[in-house]
């Protein structure tokens, strides 16, 4: 399930159906889609891309790198065009790519989705070397606070407490925020399906109505009883949504 080749490294699940490339968020990595990769794959060939955000040239740290990145990686498995799911700056990546290379995304699912609000990095980023901290902000995410396992806040408590991590966190939320989508969303000539948590505090409903007023082909789709990762909390909800809307739009 899990491939590497080149730089690349990636989930790779479905015979042959058309492309869905998975763009994790920030605190993430590709497993963050979890069952929903089993539900899609069934229907479409699920590649879920790691990201590698703390990893390379402190330099080099931006979405819009991240942007080519994807390029690249699409280029690398002769992928042409494909179908996006972004969560959190994944969807922020993902737009960033349908502004640069229209041709080749044939439709986005945005959950969550940087871009146009960026909760202040006061409120979200980590602090160093505490630990409980590190557990209500992880707890945050979701809309029900036991799918911040141990494992999770382990993970995340360990990227904080690497100054080299903490400095690409700093870039990369900079740079989210250089990058503002609002001016170019009207521009977006791409179907697009928003899926909202009801209870996401990290990019709260009101953003989710700004997307869908200023994406000229979206719909927005709410779930109830949950958070910032719509598609790791309800999967199966999720996927229903995704896969009547792709069949309703004939992607």
């Amino acid at each position: 399930m899990l491939k590497e080749s080149g730089k690349f490294k990636w989930i790779d699940k479905g015979d042959g159906g058309k492309p869905i490339i998975l763009l994790h968020g920030l605190m993430g990595g590709a497993d963050n889609f979890g069952d929903m990769v089993d539900y899609i794959s069934e229907e479409y060939h699920v590649y879920g891309l790691d990201l590698k955000l703390f990893e390379g040239n402190i330099l080099k740290v931006s979405v819009k790198n991240l942007s080519d990145y994807l390029y690249e990686f699409m280029n690398h498995l002769g992928i042409k065009d494909s179908l996006l799911i972004g969560n959190s700056m994944g969807g922020h990546i993902a737009l960033i790519f349908a502004k640069e290379h229209p041709q080749m995304v044939n439709g986005m699912i945005l959950t969550g989705s940087s871009g146009l609000f960026e909760n202040s990095l006061g409120n979200t980023f980590p602090r160093r070397g505490d630990k409980d901290y590190i557990r209500k902000k992880t707890q945050e995410v979701f809309y029900d606070p036991t799918l911040a396992t141990d494992e999770l806040v382990n993970r995340v408590y360990e990227t904080a407490n690497k100054r080299t991590s903490i400095l690409k966190l700093l870039g990369y939320a900079k740079s989210a925020i250089r990058h503002n989508m609002a001016n170019d969303l009207p521009n977006l000539d791409i179907n697009t399906c928003l899926i909202w948590g009801k209870e996401d505090i990290v990019t709260p409903p009101h953003v989710a109505e700004e997307f869908h007023k200023l994406l000229p082909k979206s719909e927005l789709h709410w779930i109830p009883l949950c958070g910032h990762a719509a598609m790791w909390e309800h999967p199966k909800k999720f996927s229903e949504i995704v896969l009547k809307w792709l069949k309703d739009h004939n992607l």
